[in-house]
């Protein structure tokens, strides 16, 4: 497929009328494949950060080891959906102050986290040294982690490219809202177009019911397989509840204080489907989070 004969206007145009109608990370053993999911999304307020939290959450309870990368550098919230209160952030780590093992907090059942700054803007634009710089702390960390979630902040920023091309998958969230269907469209296209990306997940949030969210999944595949070259797999749903909003002003996850219902048990499969997932264990061709474990198990093969 080729994008050159169609028009950004065309493309937009298509959308319009569809939406009408408890360890340390890595090293300990060289055959551990660590998954990395950049979770992110083309706009802000699709409930991105609570499905980072309860998917980790979720991946604990199936006896998982997690991390959570808070990569809002800005305007950080992982700790505070937690109710966690960290002495110390990322901010410190790119100013030379802490290490990333001294910034580090656990949450509840085992779950790491490295929790960013918010209201500073001195690391929302991360320069190459930067950029660099957490490469090699993160591999620099000892033990194991079967899965990383990395919780971008929302839109096309350098920020976020960055955080979606080091990752192993990109994870993108949604709901039905029209603009939100649009926005992470235009998310997957940059990717696609300016970083070479060709694999996507989709989760789609805040729906009614299931069917709400498989129309979502079916416009964005047919806009993608129209203009791009590009595979998006569906991964579920989320419904919406309004537990979740109460899970939020106490500070726990809802997948804790509401283990059985249907918005935990939606998170529940989630954590299956990523388990369950084949995993990627060569590198896309650009730098990666714990791109040394992978070019060493690359060279194993």
């Amino acid at each position: 497929m080729t994008n050159t004969a169609y028009t950004t206007a065309d493309q937009a145009k298509t959308l319009r009328e569809l939406n009408a109608s408890p360890t340390s990370p890595l090293t300990a053993h060289d055959d551990h494949i660590t998954c990395v999911y950049s979770v992110t999304s083309g706009k802000g307020g699709v409930g991105k950060t609570a499905v980072v939290a309860n998917t980790a959450y979720a991946l604990a309870r199936m006896g998982k080891s997690v991390l959570i990368l808070d990569a809002d550098l800005g305007l950080a919230n992982i700790d505070v959906v937690f109710g966690l209160t960290p002495a110390y952030n990322l901010n410190h780590f790119f100013a030379g102050e802490q290490d990333l093992l001294s910034i580090m907090v656990t949450g509840p059942l085992g779950i790491k986290i490295l929790p960013a700054g918010s209201g500073i803007q001195n690391f929302t634009r991360l320069d190459s040294q930067q950029k660099m710089q957490l490469l090699e702390g993160l591999d620099a960390l000892n033990g194991d982690f079967d899965f990383v979630l990395i919780d971008t902040e929302a839109g096309i920023s350098e920020n976020v490219t960055y955080f979606n091309t080091a990752a192993q998958e990109i994870l993108v969230v949604t709901t039905p809202d029209p603009t939100a269907i649009t926005d992470a469209y235009a998310l997957m296209k940059l990717l696609s177009t300016q970083y070479h990306e060709r694999r996507f997940n989709l989760v789609v949030n805040q729906i009614q019911n299931e069917e709400e969210a498989l129309d979502v999944y079916r416009k964005l595949t047919l806009v993608a397989n129209r203009y791009l070259d590009i595979s998006i797999d569906y991964l579920g749903s989320i419904p919406e509840d309004r537990q979740m909003v109460d899970s939020i002003r106490r500070q726990r996850v809802i997948s804790e204080l509401y283990p059985t219902s249907k918005t935990s048990l939606a998170f529940q499969k989630l954590a299956s489907h990523l388990c369950a997932e084949p995993s990627h264990s060569e590198p896309k061709g650009s730098i990666q989070f714990f791109w040394k474990k992978l070019l060493n198990l690359g060279g194993k093969r």
